[in-house]
């Protein structure tokens, strides 16, 4: 039996498409046949809306899962989207971190619940806060490997060295399997000659693991989330479903 893989959509920057990519490539995925779950742990809870949750009708959260040791299986949500579970957060969560502190392995509890219920699943995808705190760190640790959103925008690797610098020690430390899945551009817009000096900077940087698909500027991608709809559901002839469908393609092959 083939390995759960489990894949952190991380960068500790804001805007930069992270929820974007969990709820579209979760989707896309889950169309492909694949059985997914997504865990929203970003306490601004966007994946949530964006996968047509509302955040007051939650009983339980990932918030519950880390810090009052309800079962991952009691909190996980059956979505109407083909093949994919999901479990929500809410603004609870942004109280974890200082709960945490006094937790002994507080860096393991993310790790501790998937592993009862991974099995479930072919991937299991983690929306990350925009940060690197503790609960980013727990997402490391729980993971195979993680995704890179990066912003085809001029400071979009500003910042970089410190996400390498932490996936280094988490590796080091608590998860020697951590590996870049791939490094994924957003918000790519081919027309502009500042894209094309930013791809040109960040191959540099990254001279491998780089996505062959860029996920382009696109409406419709940013009105998916307000109806609640990953886009393919929302708009399947969209550039943006398509360019989430190939994503989802290479991320299949690269497990092959």
């Amino acid at each position: 039996m083939q390995k759960t893989r489990i894949i952190s959509i991380v960068n500790q920057k804001g805007g930069v498409g992270k929820t974007t990519t969990s709820i579209n490539l979760t989707a896309a995925l889950g169309l492909e046949g694949k059985k997914i779950l997504l865990i929203d742990l970003d306490p601004q809870g966007n994946s949530t809306s964006g996968m047509g949750i509302s955040k007051k009708e939650i009983k339980n959260s990932i918030y519950d899962v880390l810090i009052n040791k309800i079962e991952a299986e009691d909190v996980i949500i059956k979505t109407k989207f083909k093949n994919i579970d999901f479990i929500p957060s809410n603004v609870e969560l942004a109280g974890a971190e200082v709960e945490m502190i006094s937790i002994k392995n507080r860096t393991f509890l993310l790790k501790q619940a998937v592993e009862k219920v991974k099995e479930n699943y072919d991937l299991i995808l983690i929306d990350c806060p925009p940060s690197l705190g503790i609960l980013t760190l727990n997402a490391l640790t729980a993971s195979t490997s993680v995704i890179i959103p990066l912003q085809c925008e001029y400071f979009a690797l500003e910042g970089l060295s410190q996400l390498i610098l932490t996936m280094r020690q988490v590796r080091e430390h608590y998860n020697k399997e951590l590996k870049i899945s791939g490094v994924l551009l957003t918000m790519y817009d081919g027309r502009l000659k500042l894209t094309m000096q930013v791809v040109g900077e960040i191959k540099k940087f990254f001279s491998k693991n780089i996505y062959k698909t860029v996920i382009p500027k696109n409406v419709k991608l940013s009105e998916a989330p307000s109806y609640g709809e990953p886009i393919s559901y929302y708009d399947k002839t969209s550039k943006g479903c398509l360019a989430y469908e190939s994503l989802a393609k290479e991320v299949i092959k690269t497990a092959e």
